[in-house]
């Protein structure tokens, strides 16, 4: 078997992928960009192990012996499935690997954000704590999330887990599906509903022709003044101009992003003239990627392409 990884840096390379040796020849790239380098570096592959490049006919159509495309991550929208059945291609994702770490990302924006910690930290370090007579100095409110409203938009395996982390932590939980579905033990509500009642929305739906643009100008104007906007999920849930004039009237009380509409993140959007960390947090997509994850990526992926060698479904998409 010729195994072409396309993008190795996508896991990082602290993590070892030397276990598809196991299955053939090896080739090895840390990032490919681009449908006619992509092209060219498949055109050979009996097994394809991609991120982020595209996989359809432009790409896999001079490809005439690839098997199988091996995806390190849970989304498969590179994939053109039609295109992918018509030519008899195995096409496997990995589900799962990255729940708790994005479940505990959701909470570290949170908390970040609602205490205020790096205006604190930042008090600190530039020397106003040494420079009082008070033992401690909470000039910048806080709150408890104990006895708060937590609403959740999308209840899947990740959703799910922020439930029971919020309901751990004493907060009311409320859901909202897009796709309309009823989730049992939870207090499902209307769009309008949990946008007026939560004291923080975090959002773990797929990205669909139902969520796209959820969260826009007319969605944050229903949210209360102090409410905290996390979105962990795919980046076009939320329009970032709108998010960022929002930020700027003080419509909302802060957000933390994970995931941008463009990533990386264009040097003009809006949200960068945001520079208060108080009221905003970005990270650079990294909810899914604590080494634990990568790795659990890795291994799924492992066992994805063996089991497709023995002729048996394992993580199948098509």
């Amino acid at each position: 078997m010729n195994i072409v990884i396309l993008e190795r840096e996508s896991v990082g390379l602290d993590v070892d992928m030397r276990c598809f040796e196991e299955f053939g020849s090896v080739t090895s790239y840390d990032n490919t960009k681009g449908e006619e380098l992509t092209a060219a570096r498949v055109k050979d592959a009996d097994i394809i192990v991609v991120n982020k490049a595209p996989m359809n006919e432009r790409t896999l159509a001079g490809a005439k012996n690839v098997k199988m495309i091996a995806i390190t991550a849970t989304g498969y929208d590179i994939c053109d499935i039609a295109y992918c059945k018509s030519r008899g291609i195995r096409v496997a994702n990995v589900a799962g690997y990255s729940t708790a770490m994005v479940a505990q990302h959701t909470f570290t924006l949170a908390l970040a954000l609602s205490q205020k910690i790096v205006n604190y930290d930042r008090f600190v370090k530039c020397g106003g704590y040494a420079a009082q007579d008070s033992f401690t100095y909470f000039a910048d409110t806080f709150a408890e999330l104990d006895g708060k409203t937590w609403g959740i938009v999308g209840l899947g395996a990740i959703g799910a887990r922020v439930a029971n982390i919020a309901k751990a932590l004493g907060c009311r939980v409320i859901v909202h599906s897009p796709t309309g579905r009823a989730h049992e033990g939870y207090e499902c509500v209307s769009k309008d509903e949990l946008l007026e009642r939560s004291d923080f929305i975090s959002l773990h739906c797929p990205l669909s022709d139902l969520s796209r643009g959820f969260i826009d100008a007319a969605a944050l104007r229903r949210m209360k003044k102090t409410a905290y906007l996390i979105n962990v999920a795919r980046g076009p849930v939320v329009v970032s101009k709108d998010l960022a004039e929002a930020l700027k009237a003080g419509e909302i009380a802060g957000a933390g992003l994970d995931v941008l509409e463009k990533e990386p993140m264009e040097a003009d959007n809006p949200l960068l003239a945001i520079q208060d960390s108080s009221r905003l947090i970005i990270t650079p997509h990294i909810g899914w990627a604590s080494v634990e994850a990568r790795r659990r990526c890795v291994a799924g992926v492992y066992e994805n392409v063996k089991a497709f060698l023995r002729g048996e479904m394992r993580g199948v998409v098509c």
